[in-house]
Formats: structure tokens, C-alpha cells, sequence
């Protein structure tokens, strides 16, 4: 990747620096990533410690998903004009002090108290920190830049949670609270070290390269169609590997690090990708995923095939996530980051309706229903995909002579692909 020619106040000094300050974002990523889901794996070892039950302790990950959901736009329009430098770095130190009180809580309301801070802290960073690293180089590499800091938030998953639960099991839980904000720490001594202090405007990737409000507005929906069709049935992927694929307890495990493994992979293929075409790399991914879905429904009862269905499924997500943020660096109507925040609460309400749905076909149709429905969930945003042109060519209603409406200036034609 080329860094960037145009610099700010303090540019990163040569691609080594860059790599370098991207390398930090990734981290973070990681730390945040890690931290949303870690009470899963702790949950029976936190219920204990603290005296409360597990659906209470559960309410900290769902409580932290819809905090991130509801506050991701408004507080990345108030903190819009602060130097990238400066916002990241307070955001990681908010993380780390947040986490070191959730470590050091003695009851359970402070560790809830905790855990909104810092989904507080995260709703703002995902937006900020993806445009930040993709105006570090090239516009023409902006996306694989973009790629590598989700790269952080897909090993939170594969390694970060499982090696979290671990630590918790062996040292205590608040061990692994602790050992997450030294990592934290690090990432924002990097940043702030690195990172250049540009106004967001002077950023070349604080704008859209193509801005089109509705084609933007056909992305939300599409991100929200198709991260619920995948969590109707990831939410629910271990009742459908016992009940219907039939493995036992020990190989779920096993199971969802071939997920883990595929899900690297796929976020490798679309950093190599997605600077070729987003919307075509979107539409791809899209694809993949209802026939990883449609064959969990068909074959699910066959457990080789249930094992590469889950592959398949693992390979397609990052790919359409590392599409979704390159599309919104393309079609955003204002200030990337602001799209970004939308798109971000937009797969959050994704996670929390799929798991909705999910939740709702379980008693009715049974687990093995889940793939199906979250098929059809996906396969409507390949439809509302494939008709963004139509959409957006609808003419808009004409305005009198000589008039030009307050706040609108003339929008720069679309690339293809």
C-alpha cells in the first residue's frame, strides 16, 4: 500500500509509518472487538463473582450492541471537527479506563456502568478509525486499508475471545479485563505517536468519491437485510450443529475455528478485491452467503457439508463487511465518517433483528429453520442491491426556475462498478 501524498499538520512520516499507525487501529480493533463479546465466555465465572444471574450478565453484551446502535451517528456528528489524532487517542484512553473499572468492579451496576462507556467510546471509533486509515494512502488503496483494521475485529473473534476466556478460566475473569486494557494501552501510545494530527476535512477520504444519497440509503438497507439474514442463524449456530448437524458438545469448537480460519481468509481475498469494485465485491459476497445459508437448510443434516457451509458462511461475511465500508467511502452524501456511523448502527440493529428473527423461528419451525430464513433475509438485500440503479435514477421532483434549495450543492456523477 502507497501512503498518501497529501499530508496534514503532523504527516506520518513514510509507508513504514503508516503500516505502522494502521497496524495500531487493527489493535484497537481487537481490544474493542474483544471486549464487546468476552462476558459470553466468562458469563458463568462473572454470574458467580458477582452474585447475579446469567441472563443478567448476558444483558452486558446485548446492552453494549444496542448502546453502539443508538449513539454511532449522533456522537460521530459531535465530535466531527476534532483531529483524528486527538479523538482517537481519547477514545482508547476512555477504553482503557473503562475496562480497568470493569476489572476492578465490585457489584454488578458498576461493570454495566462500565461496559456502556465503552460501547460509548466504540460507536465512535469504528466510523472514525476505518476513514482514518483509508486517507493514510493512495485513494486507489484506501479499501485494503480500510480491510486491515476490520482485520482486528475478525480476530477478536477467532482468537481474542477464546484466548480471553481462557486467561478468565485460569487467573479470574477480571485477569482477562486487565491484560485487554494493557493491549489498549499500546495501541494508543502508537496512535498517538503516529498518527498525523489532520483536521477531518483535509483528509482525502473524508468524502464520498461519488456522493448519492439514495444510493447510500440502498446500502443501509442492504446491510441491514444482509447482516440479519447472517445472524438469524449464527446467533443460533450451536443449537443447529448439535440438533441437526448432530456433533457433539466438544466439536462445536473445533467447528467454529474452521468459521474463524474462513473468515481470515475471506478478509485477505477482499483486501486483494475491493479496491477493484465494492458494489460488485458486495454482490458477490451477498451471493455466497444465501448459498452457504440455503445449503446449512438442505444439507444440514450431513455433517461434512454442514462443516463447509459453515466455511463458506465464515468467508462471505468479511468480504461483504470489507464492501460495505469501501462502498460508503464511495456513496457517502456528507462526511464519511457520519456514513460510516450509519452504516456501523446499521449492522448492529442487523446482529440484534437477526438474533430477533432467530428467536421467533426457533419455537415455531425449530433451529434448522434459522438457515432459511436468514437465506431469505439476505437474498432481499441482493434484491434491494440489484435494483440501487432504479433507485437511484428516479428523478427528483424539479425545482422552480432560478431556484437552487438551501444546503444542496451538485453532486459529482458516479464511477462505475
Amino acid at each position: 500500500m502507497r501512503p498518501a501524498k497529501r499530508a496534514g499538520k503532523a504527516p506520518a512520516r513514510g509507508p513504514v509509518r503508516a503500516v505502522a499507525a494502521v497496524a495500531a487501529l487493527a489493535v484497537a480493533a481487537f481490544c474493542y472487538g474483544t471486549t464487546e463479546s468476552l462476558p459470553v465466555g466468562l458469563l458463568p465465572l462473572i454470574a458467580g463473582d458477582l452474585e447475579t444471574s446469567k441472563s443478567a450478565v448476558g444483558l452486558l453484551v446485548t446492552g453494549y450492541g444496542l448502546t453502539v446502535a443508538a449513539v454511532s451517528v449522533p456522537l460521530t456528528k459531535m465530535t466531527g471537527r476534532v483531529p483524528r489524532r486527538y479523538l482517537l487517542s481519547g477514545l482508547l484512553a476512555v477504553f482503557v479506563v473503562a475496562t480497568v473499572v470493569s476489572a476492578a468492579a465490585t457489584g454488578y451496576w458498576v461493570l454495566l456502568a462500565a461496559r456502556v462507556v465503552t460501547a460509548l467510546s466504540q460507536a465512535v471509533f469504528w466510523p472514525v478509525a476505518v476513514v482514518a486509515a483509508a486517507g493514510l494512502f493512495a485513494p486507489e488503496v484506501r479499501g485494503r486499508a480500510a480491510a486491515f483494521v476490520f482485520t482486528g475485529g475478525s480476530l477478536a473473534v477467532v482468537l481474542g475471545v477464546p484466548l480471553g476466556t481462557w486467561i478468565g478460566q485460569q487467573a479470574g475473569w477480571r485477569a482477562a479485563f486487565l491484560g485487554l486494557s494493557a493491549i489498549g494501552m499500546l495501541a494508543l501510545a502508537t496512535i498517538a505517536l503516529l498518527l498525523p494530527t489532520t483536521d477531518p476535512g483535509e483528509n482525502h477520504a473524508a468524502t464520498g468519491t461519488a456522493p448519492n444519497v439514495r444510493r447510500y440509503w440502498t446500502l443501509v438497507a442492504v446491510v441491514s437485510f444482509g447482516v440479519g439474514g447472517v445472524f438469524t442463524f449464527l446467533t443460533y449456530i450451536t443449537a443447529f450443529l448439535t440438533e441437526v448437524a448432530g456433533y457433539s458438545e466438544d466439536a462445536i469448537s473445533p467447528v467454529l475455528l474452521v468459521n474463524g480460519g474462513a473468515d481470515i481468509i475471506g478478509l485477505a481475498c477482499s483486501a486483494a478485491l475491493v479496491d477493484r469494485g465494492p458494489r460488485a465485491l458486495l454482490a458477490g459476497a451477498a451471493g455466497l452467503l444465501v448459498t452457504a445459508l440455503l445449503g446449512l437448510q438442505v444439507f444440514g443434516d450431513r455433517p461434512l457439508m454442514t462443516v463447509a457451509m459453515v466455511a463458506l458462511l465464515g468467508f462471505g461475511l468479511p468480504c461483504m463487511a470489507t464492501a460495505i465500508q469501501a462502498r460508503v467511502m464511495e456513496v457517502a452524501p456528507g462526511s464519511t465518517d457520519i456514513a460510516s456511523a450509519g452504516t456501523s448502527a446499521a449492522f448492529n440493529i442487523g446482529i440484534g433483528g437477526g438474533a430477533l428473527v432467530g428467536g421467533l423461528l426457533l419455537p415455531w419451525l425449530g433451529v434448522r429453520a434459522t438457515a432459511l430464513g436468514g437465506a431469505l433475509l439476505v437474498a432481499c438485500a441482493l434484491a434491494v442491491l440489484a435494483a440501487e440503479s432504479r433507485i437511484a435514477a428516479r428523478a427528483p421532483r424539479p425545482e422552480p426556475a432560478g431556484r437552487t434549495p438551501p444546503g444542496r450543492s451538485a453532486q459529482r456523477p458516479e464511477r462505475s462498478g
